[in-house]
């Protein structure tokens, strides 16, 4: 079943991307090794709020301990408050 999630207000919904596992060097980190959550994601969905400066598909880095995780298909998301985006990737 296919839930479709839109954010309200000033919230974005963002989908996690993985933390690299391989250092520069080459070394491969093993998944246990992973001891923080990734502070980087892409964004999904949007709220209907004029003050959020993201854009649907714009990779954003957020505030380490922000939003509300949330699992949907075995994938796992954040919802952030527009404030918790410090920055875009370009």
């Amino acid at each position: 079943m296919q839930k479709n999630i839109k954010p309200l207000g000033e919230n974005v919904l963002v989908k996690l991307l993985k933390a690299d596992s391989k250092t520069k060097s080459g070394i491969v980190l093993p998944e246990t090794a992973e001891t923080d959550r990734p502070q980087e994601g892409k964004v999904v969905a949007i709220g209907e709020s004029e003050k959020i400066k993201v854009k649907k598909n714009q990779v954003v880095i957020f505030a380490k301990y922000s939003g509300s995780e949330i699992k949907l298909a075995g994938e796992e998301f954040l919802i952030l408050k527009a404030e918790d985006i410090l920055a875009v990737v370009e």
